[in-house]
């Protein structure tokens, strides 16, 4: 009987688990009613707004999935001590060049909606980038209470 409910718990908990962390259509749906709230864009503001959003999103979500990749070969590499001292450099300097990379999309970013919105909006912006990663840490985090 025992053998039969630890069986169970370990197909039940993995599920559970992942049932309680947000998936990324969610999490872009909680953002996005964040930014709304926060950013109380005029209606000419949120046609100026949302594409260019969009746009760095898209852009964002493209960097992220090459930087992962690289990742992914990176971990299943189980020793540093087992690569070439070249390798271990280029992992390193690879790492510099995405996070070069994200900083210019930023700088990029930003530049186009200062240039289309009134400074002040693009503050709330930043400001509800930073405000929605918080909350979306302490709502996730542990789980619900």
């Amino acid at each position: 009987m025992k053998n039969l409910l630890f069986v169970a718990l370990m197909f039940l908990l993995p599920n559970t688990l992942l049932a309680q962390r947000p998936k990324g259509e969610e999490i872009e749906s909680l953002k996005i009613a964040y930014f709304t709230q926060k950013l109380d864009l005029s209606a000419e503001e949120a046609k100026v707004f949302w594409p260019i959003y969009n746009d760095m999103q898209s852009e964002q979500n493209t960097l992220r999935k090459e930087r992962m990749q690289k990742m992914i070969s990176f971990r299943k590499t189980t020793e540093i001590d087992n690569l070439t001292d070249a390798q271990v450099q280029s992992l390193i300097t690879s790492e510099f060049d995405f996070k070069q990379r994200d900083l210019n999309l930023d700088k990029k970013y930003y530049n186009r909606l200062k240039s289309s919105l009134p400074i002040k909006v693009v503050g709330k912006f930043y400001r509800a980038q930073e405000g929605f990663k918080r909350e979306l840490l302490s709502r996730y985090k542990g789980g619900p209470k």
